[in-house]
């Protein structure tokens, strides 16, 4: 087996000692190994890994496995995936560095910190993992359409914009006040879907819609709570347009665990949802506008390595 190390060295922005103490570490552990095979590489743009990744599959020996590292944030572990899923010879493990990693949440809270030590990660069995697709673009987590994902994108925004410590200060703050704002927008809070859910019809206005593989979202556990990323379905949630309090109250709900009386909660293998106007559609933590989207399950199109012998059944029965 071939190990490859994807860095996302912005993740580590102000902490080089953390990334070096994690090559040090990398470099102790394979020197004790017999016939050690691996490659340490660092993403240095957006989609980089991709190429990276693509690069190491035709160096690589016809029938080796390769192990994916994407050592970071959801960034980077969105463009490992994306390379990932397109060789049936390839693994990945996610190494969380980053400020989010919500699909690892499902293995339990205590146990994110786990895939952070490489020799169980490189010692770790690898579990078949549904993901989400959309045209050429692969997602493990979740989908989001509606007002989340228009929020999401203006924190993001506002990130870029400021510095570490304000927006800290100011991120919590934006994001209540973008809640309300967007509550009294009939565009994103009332806004009219023409969706089927294989074949079924299911059009009318939505504040929110939530296609998910994984059941965490932002670090919270969502409505969409038996989402396991291994069953061949999605879990799609809709939730209806409602009066501004209503809208408010459904969210909080909704991101809470809960799900709200207005939520229609269901399973598929297929949607497409269609609208008259550009919707902002959040793909893990991808954004993209469009007027159209096709998205289905791919069944184990990824092999994802667990430490400890973890599994998803066992963690989304946890998290209920």
């Amino acid at each position: 087996m071939k190990h490859v190390f994807v860095f996302d060295p912005k993740a580590f922005y102000s902490q080089q000692w953390k990334m070096d103490n994690i090559l040090d570490g990398i470099g102790q552990f394979f020197r004790t190994q017999e016939s050690p095979d691996f490659s340490i590489q660092f993403s240095r743009y957006r989609r980089n890994a991709m190429s990276i990744i693509q690069d190491e599959a035709e160096k690589a020996q016809s029938g080796d496995t390769i192990r994916v590292y994407a050592i970071g944030g959801e960034e980077i572990l969105f463009d490992c995936v994306n390379a990932v899923a397109h060789y049936p010879n390839m693994q990945i493990a996610a190494v969380p560095h980053g400020e989010s990693y919500d699909f690892l949440r499902i293995f339990g809270e205590g146990n994110v910190e786990l895939f952070r030590d490489i020799p169980s990660l490189v010692q770790g069995e690898a579990i078949p993992t549904d993901a989400i697709r959309w045209g050429v673009n692969y997602a493990l987590n979740s989908c989001y359409i509606g007002m989340n994902s228009v929020i999401s994108k203006r924190i993001k925004d506002l990130k870029s914009n400021m510095n570490k410590t304000g927006f800290i200060l100011f991120s919590k703050m934006s994001s209540y006040l973008s809640r309300i704002a967007s509550s009294f927008d009939k565009k994103l809070a009332a806004r009219e879907y023409k969706i089927t859910v294989d074949d079924a019809d299911y059009s009318g206005s939505y504040c929110l819609i939530h296609i998910a593989n994984g059941p965490y979202q932002a670090g919270k556990l969502t409505g969409s709570s038996e989402a396991t990323p291994d069953d061949g379905f999605l879990d799609i949630a809709l939730i209806r347009s409602s009066h501004p309090m209503g809208t408010l109250s459904s969210m909080r709900k909704y991101s809470k665990g809960k799900r709200p009386k207005n939520c229609v909660h269901l399973q598929g293998k297929k949607i497409t949802i269609q609208s008259t106007e550009q919707m902002w559609i959040q793909l893990d933590n991808e954004y993209i506008q469009d007027t159209s989207i096709t998205i289905n399950v791919v069944n184990h199109a990824v092999q994802m390595v667990t430490v400890n012998n973890l599994s998803y059944p066992l963690a989304s029965m946890a998290a209920l």
